[in-house]
């Protein structure tokens, strides 16, 4: 039950932040979300936050080799 709690705030919250707030669509999220973690247990959720977290930092660093330099701006 509190599986079920936990997985559908999850899906809650990602549903807000990728498609403004679509109910159906974070349920369904949650859903996946609960069925995956039961699945991978805790060592395979850790290493899909390990993971995660990487992909992000990795994509941070690709985000800001990206912008060109400013040339010819005054420093300070």
């Amino acid at each position: 039950m509190l599986g079920k709690l936990i997985a559908g705030i999850a899906g809650q919250q990602v549903a807000e932040r990728f498609s403004g707030g679509n109910g159906a669509k974070g349920a369904a999220i949650g859903v996946v979300a609960a069925t995956v973690a039961r699945r991978l247990g805790p060592a395979g959720i850790l290493a899909a936050l390990a993971g995660g977290y990487l992909l992000k930092k990795h994509s941070e660093k690709r985000q800001e080799a990206a912008v060109p330099p400013v040339y010819g701006a005054a420093p300070g």
